[in-house]
């Protein structure tokens, strides 16, 4: 296993945010947070505190996510985009980042993290 790093996880489905805080915890991680939307998660990114976070990008408030990512990227803040079967490419500046697919599985979550932190 890798360090211990905190996540801030950015996902608006309850039950997968739980599920995906019980494979980081188990994995010896630290979820500082979990943001529902874009407002929310503007706000949190800005507070700090968190070494990585994790970006659904398909929220239920229909809003752009790519704001939060670009927050990220400004702050130097290693992030991963999670989709659960986004067809349109991430913007040109985040084509780089790496992708977690759902449904989520434990073994592809470290790879992310640490793809996204050697980044």
């Amino acid at each position: 296993m890798s360090e211990s790093r905190s996540i801030l996880i950015i996902e608006d489905e309850p039950l997968i945010a739980m599920m995906l805080e019980d494979f980081l915890d188990s994995l010896g991680h630290k979820v500082v947070g979990t943001c529902e939307s874009v407002e929310e998660a503007l706000a949190r990114v800005e507070e700090g505190g968190f070494e990585v976070a994790i970006v659904d990008v398909h929220l239920k408030d229909g809003k752009n996510v790519w704001p939060v990512a670009d927050r990220l990227a400004d702050s130097g803040t290693p992030f991963i985009l999670a989709t659960g079967g986004h067809v349109e490419p991430p913007p040109a500046r985040h084509a780089g980042v790496p992708v977690l697919n759902k449904p989520y599985t434990i073994d592809a979550i470290e790879p992310a993290l640490d793809e996204a932190l050697a980044g």
